[in-house]
């Protein structure tokens, strides 16, 4: 009779697909609650489950004795809802995973890796630049023309990148935007060994392929995620985004002492092409066009976007001069102005800043740039849970977008305003921390507005505004050079910067809103 009762027990050991998957259900999603998305009830869930809990007794012996036959005969078995094999090895639990993570966060983070080589590959010429202006002798006025040359190819791929965008979708844009810029950076220290003229064309077409990564990113983001949110996805984007500050400044310094002028150049672009390679063949425009989504995912999904008519990318983009005539719009071009203004003074001009003003050699003064981008890439993300918190509890989009922007420019303005007074590089990397966290709050505002009011044509709305903001980030650039070699500080340049901060979020907050316009 104990014989008996421990061969019946022994299958009992085999048959755990429904405790197994619990387990794995706990753990999954205590692991997005990490990424900011909300943990509902019916986000993963298998249909199954309340029949392999029944508390009748005979059923659940004979649900164990099929379960054990199934075993020794080595066929799988999926659990209903979510497609979860048991028996089988390896192959099943390949596939167990990939029902586990939902498709929406390996896209998230594809995209957040494509945006840290998206800055790290700008980031280098930033550093690189300071050897390369010993070598060829380049007045501080020069050298910010060698800065903002990026800005010149950038500047015409805006508006075109964003329309082409809306018309084929993220997927196809970016992989090609990708493989472009990572070319270019690629052929960059050729160009810099072979003539000044060289390297400006080299980085102006560098640019032109990176101007199609932000409205790509803002419009595949916004099929892929619930409102609610999408603030989070946008977050953790741009907190690739930033890393790829700290990466560059960080690895920079050190691969051009050991390798030379290429090492960093041919390191980002490998990586560059690496993921094109992944991206292509494992990301789709639409949810619904996915291959490898559960039902239950695309209904989170579909079910928290607002209604609106369906997406048509064949559809032409509206005029320029309806789009100009709303004050919306002119809102979120005033704010990328200003975001552009201050963000690439500070990438641009802060290694040479602490360099400088300070007397830090390179490597102390990538150091010190360093911790402002890395602090900005955490309250990035924070900003973004934050903005989808606040509109789930019930807060308007209007509301909480002005909010968050206002925080983003608000916060820098002071900061760089009491940056003047800094003695020490370490309080003019604290303030300059502060002042590029509290920055990154404009991810929930303006760069997010655009999908607000103009759903159908974000990315042509992008690019124009971020056209206007490539300009103001070349004047600002090379404005920043002629301002240190005529006045001999920075000081009266970041006082500028602070007011221009102020000026627009006044603006924001009178003319912004949340809903649809066009």
């Amino acid at each position: 009779m104990a014989a008996t009762a421990t061969g019946s027990l022994k299958p009992l050991q085999h048959s755990s697909c429904s405790l197994s998957f619990h387990r794995n259900l706990i753990t999954t999603r205590k692991a997005l609650l990490r990424f900011g998305f909300g943990a509902r009830k019916y986000q993963i869930r298998c249909e199954d489950l309340h029949s392999s809990s029944e508390s009748n007794g005979k059923r659940r012996g004979e649900a164990v004795v099929a379960a054990a036959a199934k075993k020794r005969n080595q066929s799988p078995e999926r659990c209903a809802a979510e497609g979860i094999l048991t028996g089988g090895g390896a192959s099943e639990a390949v596939k167990e995973v990939r029902t586990m993570m939902p498709e929406r966060i390996k896209v998230v983070i594809l995209t957040a890796c494509m945006m840290c080589l998206c800055n790290a590959d700008r980031v280098v010429m930033s550093v690189a630049v300071v050897p390369l202006a010993d070598k060829l002798g380049w007045s501080s006025s020069f050298l910010g023309v060698v800065q903002s040359s990026f800005l010149w190819g950038y500047i015409f791929s805006s508006v075109i990148g964003g329309a082409l965008v809306d018309r084929y979708g993220g997927k196809r844009v970016l992989a090609w935007g990708v493989a472009l810029w990572s070319l270019a950076t690629l052929l960059t220290p050729w160009a810099a060994a072979h003539s000044t003229f060289a390297l400006l064309c080299v980085r102006a077409f560098f640019g032109l392929a990176e101007g199609v990564a932000l409205p790509s990113m803002t419009t595949l983001l916004s099929r892929w995620f619930p409102t609610d949110e999408r603030a989070s996805a946008v977050g953790i984007s741009m907190a690739g985004f930033h890393m790829g500050n700290v990466v560059g400044l960080l690895l920079t310094p050190h691969l051009l002492s050991s390798i030379g002028i290429s090492g960093p150049f041919i390191l980002f672009a490998s990586l560059g092409l690496l993921w094109v390679s992944t991206w292509s063949s494992g990301v789709t425009n639409n949810p619904q066009d996915s291959p490898f989504i559960t039902r239950s995912e695309l209904r989170l999904i579909q079910a928290g976007k607002p209604a609106q008519p369906s997406i048509n990318l064949t559809k032409s983009n509206p005029s320029l001069r309806l789009l100009l005539s709303k004050l919306p719009t002119w809102a979120i071009i005033f704010a990328n102005v200003t975001n552009n203004w201050g963000y690439f003074v500070l990438l641009s001009w802060m290694p040479v800043y602490f360099q400088t003003v300070f007397n830090v050699n390179l490597k102390q003064a990538a150091w010190f740039s360093a911790l402002p981008w890395a602090t900005m890439a955490i309250s990035g993300y924070y900003a973004g849970a934050a903005s989808d918190f606040l509109i789930r509890t019930g807060h308007s989009v209007t509301s909480v977008r002005k909010i968050m922007q206002s925080i983003g420019f608000m916060g820098p303005g002071l900061s760089l305003l009491c940056l003047n007074f800094a003695k020490s590089p370490s309080c003019a990397a604290v303030f300059m921390t502060i002042a590029l966290s509290l920055s990154s709050f404009s991810q929930a505002g303006f760069l997010l507005n655009m999908q607000d009011i103009a759903p159908q044509y974000a990315g042509f709305l992008h690019g124009i505004s971020n056209c206007a903001g490539t300009l103001a980030a070349i004047v600002s650039t090379i404005g920043t050079g002629y301002f240190v070699q005529w006045l001999g500080s920075f000081q009266a340049f970041l006082t500028v910067t602070a007011f221009l901060y102020f000026a627009t979020t006044v603006f924001w907050i009178l003319f912004a809103t949340g809903e649809r316009v066009f």
